[in-house]
């Protein structure tokens, strides 16, 4: 496919992969749904006619080529149930409709600790009605939730979320794709003026949703970009007032989204640990370091009543804060994790330093009641556990922020500024104004200098120039732009001016999209994971058993001297010795270093493949192109397109012949008549040659003639009725459907084409073939090393054409794949993906257009090319941005990397507990004499949690394993 095309302006880069989607706003709703049997123009105008004629349908649009309708329409007037009656009415099925409205929300959750605790809010999210899918990020710390609007809203969300769950919830954003503008209001200062303002944007058309926090004075702003825009937005509130009344309105920056509690959790872990070390550390000072420098220490064996001395009274007053102020967390962590009937890492940390605190106190009374009693606290040991926790704690959120730094720089791409032109009727320069690139439109014309990044999505009007796309797509080599070329925001010009108009503005832009996928799927669980969320259920049972039998398994033997008394301390007794041994296992055994393995490593990988041009929606697509790639059980298998996918994608006619005594005039005509109607890229090129040749002979009419009957015949061509003349418009296969005579001239001209990779067009008038071009698209220069590549890692490829044969196999034996299947429609590439995957192999799909869709979605991973159609970048499980095929190699390269460092990720977490724990519980004390104190166990806990995500964040450090050198 062509990389810059004019057709798809209108339509962003990268959509939502759901069949149905109902965007949510407080007037108008927006229904996007399947209608099965359109075949022409004819069924189009019936679907938007029995629409359009009803009350309370804003708008209709039905698509012929992808089959679906989107319908605005206000859900006070009309439901979605009588949209779908009216549409069945006029004969046509509608597949997957919604019986209830959906709606989606993303929540910030505060103080998940462990997989357990995404678990439980999950579970609590699935308990209430209306919510019909939740899905809880641990790494993230956020929740995505699809729900009714018409059984619940946010606020029931946020309340099981805090009530039911325990944790701490704030929402982030609701809505589908609402593009949001922040404005801070100046004078205006009662209610009245807010209720003013507030009316006034409600009146204009495309205003979905207002927010006003009159305490701050901002106004939130959620509206439709086709329809208004921000400058009028401004323009409204400032027109608002009377004489006596004005009202400013400037642009708002928010924090960056999550930014400000990630800083807050790190701020917040860094103080605890610091106030915890201020106690601690005096407590382990008089406790191990002091009694073991004499005299300095003897001071503390000063006994104030009975066997009460000054060193346990000192340690149990500092370490009283930490157990109950610093430590409260825990607590309430614990709490709620059991009113939930599940158990997390805060249950071990609340039982371990209890039983070491409350211990301790046991032995305080029992000293200030004996004058001959000789006990050991373990005050210590409570408080240092404390400290480790949060010291690990804080290490942790330290090193998880930077598990989302290449979504951070994506987000920096865009400028802040931005040049906007005033233009007269005639295109003379008027007036340069500098703008926030916020206040960007639709229709703006910008002027970029050389050396100027391009603010927004647009389409060059004027100038030309080299564009570094290198940001967004990862390509070095800087692009060719002129009039007619679409250019991407966050790009930088390289030299030469150019007027771009703006074409997707806000939320639209392939950036803004790009972000939105990769947290999409960095919020997306892998199948992986289900590992570390089934053992997390059952963990804390089982450890809190392993520590009850660990004391057990000291404390009885040592009171019946099964094992010498010399292994026993001298300050302690059979009972503390066995205590510290059933502590040190509660604290090291915490699974929170389980729970990080896998999101932590796909939040890595997704967002380093989007910084290398290679978009991943989701942990499922790593695990499943993984599986595609390098799984020994399976066929390595991938399919390929050729048009757009191994070839260029921009088909030219390199021959072009009469074979019947119609004029070239005609000819020309009723050919662009048909073929304008098609978006093969075949079919371009065919209209633009034919252009070409009316150009060349002067022909004068441009007026084309309207074609009736228009049908497409996938992966054949195109039909329909000029006149009272029939036409078509295709390859050989076409003739024969329709049973045209294709005689000894036409044959011979067809064969030698195609055995020089070409591909033959063929135009029949009345049965009879009129015509015939041939046309060319050259192999992508990467192609064949690509292959080649993908040989020597034992991956088999194929190439499903709708093409003739003879082409195809040129075009195979060119790139070097041997098996090809050609004249295949797209149903029946679907159908070659799910013959290969009956022989056992996981398949990959390679393709760009519309007809690769349904072999995408069959596929165990659908890969579509970037330039091409939205429909296939929407079935896709990953979309490769620079159109190189080079990067079919990267994405499975990276998801192989990934899925290997996520298990190196479990093999650091349950390595930990495999030998820790044994460890801690003393297996190692008999024979060598080394054992664990719980406060040196929680350090090796926290250790866990932090090589953990440290091992994930070398994924940062992957390099691509192919790059092509291509001139």
């Amino acid at each position: 496919m062509e990389t810059n095309r004019k057709d798809d302006l209108n339509s962003p880069l990268l959509q939502h992969r759901d069949d149905v989607v109902v965007a949510i706003s407080e007037k108008t709703r927006t229904l996007v749904f399947k209608v099965v049997g359109i075949t022409c123009a004819s069924c189009v105008a019936s679907i938007e006619s029995a629409l359009g004629g009803i009350e309370g349908v804003q708008s209709v649009m039905v698509s012929v080529l992808q089959g679906r309708a989107v319908v605005k329409y206000v859900p006070e007037i009309i439901s979605a149930k009588r949209i779908k009656e009216a549409v069945e009415d006029t004969g046509f099925e509608v597949a997957d409709f919604p019986e209830q409205d959906n709606a989606m929300c993303r929540v910030k959750i505060k103080g998940m600790a462990c997989t357990s605790c995404s678990e439980s809010v999950e579970r609590a999210l699935r308990m209430v009605d209306g919510i019909k899918k939740a899905v809880v990020g641990l790494a993230l710390g956020e929740a995505k939730i699809h729900f009714d609007p018409n059984i619940t809203d946010t606020n029931h969300i946020i309340q099981a979320i805090e009530e039911d769950a325990g944790f701490g919830a704030e929402l982030i954003s609701s809505g589908n794709d609402l593009s949001k503008l922040y404005l801070k209001l100046g004078g205006s200062t009662s209610s009245d003026d807010f209720t003013t303002i507030q009316r006034s944007l409600e009146s204009l058309e495309g205003v979905n949703h207002i927010e006003v926090d009159p305490g701050q004075q901002i106004v939130i702003i959620s509206y439709e970009p086709n329809v208004v825009g921000p400058r009028s937005l401004i323009q409204c509130i400032q027109e608002a007032g009377d004489g006596s009344n004005t009202y400013q309105a400037t642009l708002y920056t928010p924090p960056r989204e999550g930014e400000m509690e990630r800083q807050q959790e790190i701020l917040m872990y860094r103080n605890q640990f610091l106030w915890s070390c201020l106690f601690s550390v005096p407590i382990f000072v008089s406790s191990m370091v002091l009694p073991m420098l004499p005299p300095s220490g003897d001071w503390l064996e000063y006994k104030v009543f009975n066997m009460l001395n000054i060193g346990m009274l000192l340690r149990w007053i500092l370490c009283t804060p930490v157990q109950f102020v610093i430590g409260k967390r825990f607590y309430a962590g614990s709490y709620n994790a059991l009113k939930r009937k599940s158990a997390n890492m805060d249950v071990l940390v609340a039982l371990g330093t209890n039983a070491a605190y409350f211990y301790s106190i046991y032995v305080m009374i029992k000293a200030l009641s004996s004058d001959s009693f000789e006990g050991q606290d373990f005050f210590e040991t409570s408080s240092m556990l404390i400290s480790f926790i949060l010291l690990g704690k804080y290490l942790e959120v330290l090193a998880k922020g930077k598990t989302s730094d290449a979504l951070a720089k994506l987000t920096e791409l865009a400028p802040e500024t931005a040049c906007l032109l005033t233009l007269d009727s005639a295109g003379n320069l008027i007036s340069e104004t500098e703008i926030d690139t916020k206040l960007i439109e639709k229709n703006d014309i910008l002027k970029i200098v050389p050396g100027a990044k391009i603010p927004v999505d647009g389409l060059v009007i004027d100038g030309q120039c080299h564009v570094n796309e290198s940001m967004i797509t990862g390509e070095a080599l800087p692009v060719s732009k002129g009039p007619g070329d679409k250019v991407i925001g966050g790009t930088v010009n390289e030299n030469g001016y150019i007027r771009v108009k703006a074409t997707h503005v806000g939320s639209e832009t392939t950036l803004s999209q790009i972000v939105e996928l990769v947290e999409a799927a960095q919020l997306a669980k892998a199948p992986v994971q289900k590992l570390a969320d089934q053992i997390a259920k059952v963990f804390v049972p089982i450890v809190v058993l392993a520590a009850f039998l660990t004391w057990l398994g000291w404390f009885i033997p040592g009171e019946t001297g099964l094992y010498p008394r010399s292994w026993i301390p001298t300050s302690m007794d059979a009972f503390e010795f066995a205590l510290e041994f059933a502590i040190s296992v509660l604290v090291i055994a915490c699974p929170c270093a389980l729970g990080l393995a896998t999101p932590t490593a796909v939040m890595v990988a997704t967002g380093k493949g989007a910084s290398l041009g290679v978009l991943i929606k989701g942990g499922n697509a790593l695990q499943n192109a993984h599986k595609a790639g390098f799984s020994l059980l399976s066929i390595k298998t991938i399919v390929f397109d050729k048009t757009g996918t191994l070839t260029v994608g921009k088909p030219a006619v390199v021959s072009f012949q009469l074979f019947s005594v119609i004029s070239e005039e005609e000819f020309c005509g009723m050919t662009i008549a048909a073929e304008i109607n098609s978006e093969h890229p075949i079919a371009k090129a065919v209209v633009e040659h034919t252009r070409l040749l009316r150009q060349k002979h002067g022909f004068e009419n441009d007026q084309l003639t309207e074609v009736k009957d228009f049908k497409v015949h996938p992966g054949a061509g195109v039909s329909g009725k000029i006149g009272e003349k029939a036409i078509l418009v295709g390859n050989r296969r076409l003739m024969q459907m329709f049973n045209v005579p294709i005689g000894v001239e036409v044959d011979t001209y067809v064969s030698e084409n195609e055995h020089l990779a070409r591909t033959c067009v063929l135009v029949a008038v009345e049965e009879t073939i009129a015509g015939g071009f041939a046309v060319t698209d050259p192999v992508k220069p990467e192609a064949s090393l690509v292959i080649s590549y993908l040989r020597s890692m034992h991956i088999s490829s194929v190439m499903v054409t709708g093409d003739n044969w003879a082409t195809a196999t040129a075009i195979g034996s060119q790139v070097g794949i041997d098996k090809v299947f050609a004249e295949t429609d797209p149903l029946g590439k679907a159908d070659k993906i799910k013959e290969l995957q009956l022989q056992g192999a996981s398949v990959a799909m390679v393709g760009d257009g519309i007809n690769d869709s349904p072999a995408l979605v069959a596929a165990d991973v659908g890969m579509a090319i970037g330039a091409g159609t939205d429909v296939a970048i929407e079935a896709a499980d990953i979309v490769l941005m620079k159109s190189n095929l080079e990067d079919v190699v990267t994405a499975i390269d990276l998801s192989r990397k990934t899925m290997s460092r996520i298990r190196l990720n479990y093999m650091w977490a349950l390595g930990y507990n495999i030998l820790g724990v044994p460890v801690a519980a003393g297996v190692m004390y008999p024979l060598i004499g080394i054992r664990l104190p719980p406060w040196l166990a929680s350090a090796c806990m926290a250790a866990s949690s932090v090589s953990v995500v440290c091992s994930s964040l070398l994924l940062q450090y992957y390099n691509k394993p192919l790059h092509a050198k291509v001139g």
